[in-house]
């Protein structure tokens, strides 16, 4: 998905795409955390809210948000590592 948001082609996917790698990097870091967090009042209250807001519809919605100050700077400054990583996976599979 990182790749597709990435691409030269921008289509109506992008939008999506940038959703779910969101939602993707929040469902692990929510693994680890919910041992914590279900504890907390109004947790699941809060993770719907965040996640309505990553799906609204508008220019600043979450998962761009997100995408644009966590996630895309982290992947451009590690992304030749896991290209590396991902070729020599597939090459001894």
């Amino acid at each position: 998905s990182i790749k597709a948001i990435e691409s030269s082609s921008k289509e109506d996917d992008t939008m999506w795409l940038t959703y779910w790698v969101v939602y993707g990097v929040f469902s692990i870091a929510e693994f680890f955390s919910d041992i914590f967090l279900y504890w907390f009042p109004f947790y699941y209250v809060g993770k719907c809210l965040f996640l309505v807001w990553c799906m609204a519809p508008v220019p600043w919605n979450g998962s761009q948000v997100i995408y644009h100050s966590i996630i895309r700077p982290c992947f451009l400054k590690h992304h030749e590592a896991v290209d590396t990583m991902m070729g020599n996976i597939s090459a001894k599979a």
